[in-house]
This record gives structure tokens, C-alpha cells and sequence, in this order.
């Protein structure tokens, strides 16, 4: 079952559906230099990586499990990033429950997230996350979103727990790392009731800034 295509809007940020049409404005995107940012992240550099990159992402969406989106700066338009919905699963309730027969997600995670050197630091990824989840939990009303990051990143471990995400544990080997060495990622998740403490975070850390 493909995904269903639409686009989230912020203040700050637009996430609208990513097609092959991005594929030269995101390999612009991520040609700054982040430094030690990019390290734990598989960033399409090249267009040819970024083709590839791309077409997985359009793959999965078409398979049911992803929903890829270009991240849009709102006050100029331009393409700063990507991020996505994946890991997407329907479980198979029984006949007679409050949810058989529901076609939206009752899982999912968020992830493969990256922004433009310039990008980073400001509004945008928060925002892009309070999007997402809004979207998650109180659209397709899923039960837990999932967040992953590589074991050594201790910036996104503590980003993660800063907007309500609780550790879970470590998953060893459990993915192919950004340094091509298999990865030990380290596993958080918001369940639905905490949703509501989760967004009065993220929502305070935009009316911050």
C-alpha cells in the first residue's frame, strides 16, 4: 500500500513530499560543512548519491513503510534537508477491536534527518519533530513513535530525551553506521499518553527561540 502524499506547515519550516524533482537543490543542501554534525548521519553528498538516496526513500514510500519529505525553509523557500516517517507498520487487530480495520499506521519512527550547515542549531529541526509527531499522534492517532541514533552521539541522545523521548536501551549491530561500521544504536520512544508533555516541550522550545 503506497503512502499518502502530503505536505506538513510550520512557522518555520515546510515538509512537503520528496520526489526526484529535490534531487539537485539536496545535494546543494548538504555541501556546507558540518563538521562533527554529518559524522553520525548518512548525508547524500554527490548527485549520484543523492539520486540513490532518493529513490530508496520513494521506494519505501510505495512499499507502505516510509514517508519521505525535503525539508523547506519557509521564509525564503529553499530546500534545507530531509527527513521522514519510516519503519511504518499496521498491526493486525483482531475482529471486534476498536482498531481492526483502521488503513493508518499504528507504529512508526522518525529519522533520517539532516539539515543544511546553516540550518543547524536554528528553529527548524525542532519545529520539523513537533510537525511530525503532531501528525503521528494526533492524525493517524499511533500508539509509539520511535527514535534511533548512533550509541556515540551523545547530541542526539540528549536532543531526544530533551523533547520527551525515554531510553529504551541498545540495539547492537543494528544498523549500518554513517563511518560504514555496523551500529550500535541507542533506542528511544513517546507512547501516546505522552504525547501531550512531549508537544508542550517542543512547543515551549519554539516559543523560546
Amino acid at each position: 500500500m503506497s503512502e499518502e502524499l502530503f505536505s506538513l506547515t510550520g512557522k518555520h519550516v515546510r515538509l512537503e513530499p520528496l520526489e526526484t524533482r529535490h534531487i539537485e537543490e539536496l545535494s546543494a543542501a548538504a555541501a556546507g560543512d558540518a563538521g562533527d554534525l554529518y559524522r553520525w548521519t548518512v548525508v547524500p553528498r554527490s548527485i549520484e548519491e543523492t539520486t540513490a538516496y532518493v529513490n530508496t526513500a520513494i521506494s519505501w514510500r510505495d512499499a507502505g513503510t516510509a514517508v519521505p519529505f525535503a525539508t523547506v525553509r519557509q521564509a525564503d523557500g529553499v530546500l534545507i534537508g530531509s527527513t521522514r516517517f519510516f519503519d511504518i507498520e499496521r498491526w493486525p487487530w483482531p475482529e471486534g477491536h476498536d482498531r481492526h480495520g483502521r488503513l493508518r499506521p499504528d507504529v512508526c519512527e522518525i529519522g533520517y534527518t539532516w539539515l543544511a550547515s546553516s540550518s543547524i542549531r536554528t528553529s527548524a529541526n525542532t519545529e520539523a519533530k513537533l510537525l511530525m509527531l503532531t501528525h503521528a499522534f494526533e492524525v493517524w492517532q499511533v500508539l509509539r513513535v520511535c527514535l534511533h541514533t548512533d550509541e556515540r552521539n551523545e547530541r542526539s541522545r540528549n536532543a531526544i530525551e530533551r523533547i520527551g523521548g525515554k531510553f529504551e536501551g541498545i540495539l547492537r549491530a543494528h544498523r549500518l553506521a554513517a563511518d560504514s561500521k555496523p551500529r550500535n544504536s541507542a533506542r528511544f520512544s513517546i507512547v501516546a499518553p505522552e504525547w501531550p508533555e512531549a508537544k508542550q516541550r517542543l512547543t515551549a522550545f519554539l516559543n523560546y527561540r
